[in-house]
């Protein structure tokens, strides 16, 4: 029973890493590909070269990819701990939700009202699924 419990909460707990990192990759990749502009443009006119350099220089970009590489581990560590049909739906669905808050927070965009009621089904989902 204790151990039955534990494995739940490392579950829980690795699904929260995997939520937030992989929400805060999210985030710091849109904000490095908003400042870099058109990738395609660019390529185009200065090369496949410029393009990858001008990414590989991006702080936000280096970030972000440090961020989904935690989100990734984390996944594997719940996947460890926990069945698939818990740790893999619960981390995806309350990653949905937590980018269309951190959208509206931190990259000011336009979250509207379509998105926050699929947003509310996704996390009423997780409810569910683990009770």
């Amino acid at each position: 029973m204790i151990r039955h419990a534990i494995s739940n909460l490392n579950a829980w707990l690795a699904i929260l890493a995997v939520v937030l990192s992989s929400s805060a990759g999210d985030v710091l990749l849109s904000r490095a590909m908003k400042q870099i502009g058109d990738l395609g443009q660019m390529r185009s006119r200065r090369g496949f070269l410029f393009v990858t350099l001008l990414i590989l220089r991006n702080r936000y970009f280096l970030l972000g990819v440090a961020c989904m590489a935690v989100s990734f581990y984390s996944l594997l560590f719940g996947l460890s701990w926990n069945d698939v049909s818990l740790i893999g739906p619960a981390a995806a669905s309350l990653t949905f939700v937590a980018n269309a808050i951190a959208a509206k927070i931190f990259l000011h965009e336009r979250v509207d009202g379509r998105r926050w009621a699929a947003a509310l089904f996704v996390a009423a989902g997780v409810v569910l699924m683990a009770v």
